[in-house]
């Protein structure tokens, strides 16, 4: 799900990641997301498998993909 946030020029994305089991994890997907351009935040939830990412504007999801990919977990797609 891709929302626009009460903040002009801001987009908030929930996305679902398999294999991320605990705080480690979360670390790992958040740090790589962060490095994307134009992304303001990244909060993972292990628990249930989203990643909420705020972005000035909306992400290539390939290129999401591809840091899920590095940080060892699949992309699942938005919820």
């Amino acid at each position: 799900m891709t929302v626009q946030t009460g903040t002009p020029g801001t987009v908030t994305t929930v996305y679902k990641v398999s294999g991320m089991s605990c705080g480690h994890c979360e670390g790992s997907v958040s740090a790589e997301l962060s490095e994307l351009s134009g992304v303001s935040s990244v909060k993972a939830v292990a628990s249930t498998g989203e990643v909420t990412v705020v972005s000035a504007a909306p992400l290539d999801e390939e290129a999401v993909r591809a840091a899920v990919d590095e940080a060892g977990f699949e992309l699942v797609g938005t919820v």
